[in-house]
């Protein structure tokens, strides 16, 4: 059993390592000009380690992309196309997604009044109350990490928020 634990020591060493070189590392790139190339990486970078932190620091009851789109049916339903180009998956890809959260009964699907051959989706009670708490903890986790960070950085993320907004919807 001993060598376990100083396996599990070295290996949370080397990580809080890892960590101490990526915040340098992105403290020294930060202090001098940058580059727009290098600018892209960070952004990116910084962009998906948040991502997966939020999504992970959550319990997850459905998939991140299953998520996504019970997301984009809170105020509207929509039909499995409009979804997979809203989502920039295939229509089969969609279907799929949409059958699983049907499966769930997270998501109902209804016909058409006027064209019997579509079909619009729509969140469930139940889906958008599973939607509401995801978000509710996210948001959380990210609320307790902003209040480690100066007022200054918080006004520099509003700006940054605005436009890493107005970048992801082009």
């Amino acid at each position: 059993m001993p060598p376990r634990t100083r396996t599990t020591q070295n290996a949370t060493t080397q990580n809080a390592r890892t960590r101490n070189a990526t915040t340098r590392n992105a403290t020294t790139r930060s202090a001098q000009p940058t580059s727009l190339a290098h600018l892209a990486s960070d952004l990116r970078l910084a962009c998906m380690r948040i991502s997966r932190r939020v999504r992970f620091e959550s319990i997850q009851v459905v998939a991140p992309h299953q998520l996504s789109v019970m997301a984009r049916l809170e105020d509207t339903a929509l039909t499995p196309r409009k979804l997979a180009e809203i989502e920039r998956v295939s229509p089969p890809s969609m279907t799929r997604t949409v059958a699983a959260l049907v499966g769930d009964g997270l998501v109902t699907r209804q016909d058409d009044p006027l064209d019997g051959r579509q079909v619009f989706i729509s969140l469930t009670a139940r889906g958008l109350l599973l939607l509401q708490e995801t978000r509710r903890k996210r948001d959380a986790w990210m609320a307790t990490r902003l209040k480690g960070i100066s007022a200054d950085d918080r006004e520099v993320l509003v700006r940054a928020s605005a436009i890493l907004t107005r970048l992801a919807s082009e």
